[in-house]
């Protein structure tokens, strides 16, 4: 049978995208729920281009900076629970002889959404202001003649750091031009952003929502303006939701079988969420996890983090208030190991592929209302 030259060439297409990861895990059908990380604070830092894979280490003029975010490994809660990112200067946006700084705080245990604080100043001054967010907060004062009044702005941000791994210069930078030029443009409460790898390439193109904190991936032109507007059947966008940075993996897995069931207004809930009982992985890992958990280096209780994430079922709990504090109440669930899928950890031609383990949430009951 004699192959036409457009089947050929559209073969060949096919095959050569198959070196993106993110191409493999869509194909696949890898579903993004419950891989946003769990983090309390953001700090996100305008940056010049180019970035480089190692983006920090090749910016001296930032050293100072990286040197303040670092101590943060003397205390593993935070360190682990902490993001620094860099964010593209933006012509609409940027000041030259100023950085931008956006500091994003989880307020509570419950909460719907992150605080933020904005600021605009000399780049000699960005570590003194990180070291005052992240350690001395007494010492804020100082820099309030360069806070930004823009609570009322949701910020946008999208991986296209192609030099970290090419799905997400391949899907990620067209998809930010679609954000920036159709939702942006015109918009004085919604700004655009790029930002370097915060994880999950294999989910190209791949966003951060602030100041929800919401992560998404796999995401498609046809399903923004639902994402954006916030308006039409939110089960549209249960496939490409990795899920809210204010709970733990398995939390997340079951916040989002409320929110389709609730709706809209569940994103105005304030909320938390904590693993009752899992699957400790045997005695032996058991033990270890119960010794390595009194002992104060992060790379152990990141270990022992991991470890909890390899969990083949969790018991877990969500708390939510309604959005005026009038009731309470808590859904309580199994999420449950369902199966594996075929997956790519990193885009190239010789890349192993990976096994990626699916959960599902079972026996998600409302269990209190007052």
């Amino acid at each position: 049978m004699k192959i036409s030259r457009r089947d050929a060439e559209a073969q060949r297409e096919k095959l050569s995208d198959c070196r993106y990861c993110s191409v493999v895990s869509q194909a696949n059908g890898e579903d993004p729920i419950g891989t946003a990380g769990t983090v309390d604070e953001w700090l996100l830092v305008e940056v010049p281009r180019p970035w480089k894979a190692e983006l920090w280490q090749e910016k001296p003029e930032f050293q100072p900076l990286l040197q303040v975010v670092e101590r943060l490994a003397s205390n593993p809660m935070r360190y682990f629970k902490g993001r620094l990112l860099a964010i593209a200067p933006d012509k609409a946006y940027t000041h030259s002889e100023s950085v931008r700084v956006f500091y994003y705080q989880r307020p509570a245990q419950l909460f719907a959404q992150y605080t933020k604080q904005e600021y605009l100043l000399p780049l000699t001054q960005v570590a003194l202001l990180a070291e005052a967010l992240l350690f001395q907060p007494q010492n804020l004062p100082n820099f309030q003649t360069y806070r930004q009044p823009t609570d009322h702005i949701r910020e946008i941000l999208v991986c296209t750091h192609a030099n970290y791994d090419l799905a997400c210069g391949r899907f990620g930078y067209p998809f930010y031009q679609l954000l920036r030029q159709k939702y942006a443009t015109e918009s004085d409460s919604l700004r655009v952003w790029q930002t370097n790898h915060f994880g999950g390439h294999q989910f190209a193109p791949t966003l951060i929502d602030f100041p929800t904190g919401q992560l998404w991936g796999h995401l498609r032109a046809d399903v923004l303006d639902c994402l954006i507007y916030r308006q039409g059947d939110v089960s549209q966008l249960r496939r490409f939701y990795r899920g809210w940075t204010g709970l733990g993996k398995f939390e997340q897995i079951a916040e989002r079988e409320i929110w389709m069931q609730l709706g809209w207004d569940w994103l105005n809930y304030p909320k938390a969420g904590r693993v009752l009982a899992q699957d400790e992985g045997g005695v032996a890992r058991s033990l270890l996890k119960g010794i390595f958990k009194r002992v104060p280096s992060p790379k152990l209780k990141f270990l022992v983090a991991r470890w909890d994430e390899q969990a083949t079922w969790a018991k877990v709990r969500i708390d939510y208030t309604n959005s005026n504090n009038s009731h309470r109440g808590a859904y309580e669930g199994t999420v449950k190991l369902t199966g594996t899928v075929t997956s790519k950890s990193k885009s190239g031609d010789d890349v192993p592929l990976i096994t990626v383990n699916h959960y599902s949430i079972d026996d998600l009951l409302k269990i209190r209302n007052s």
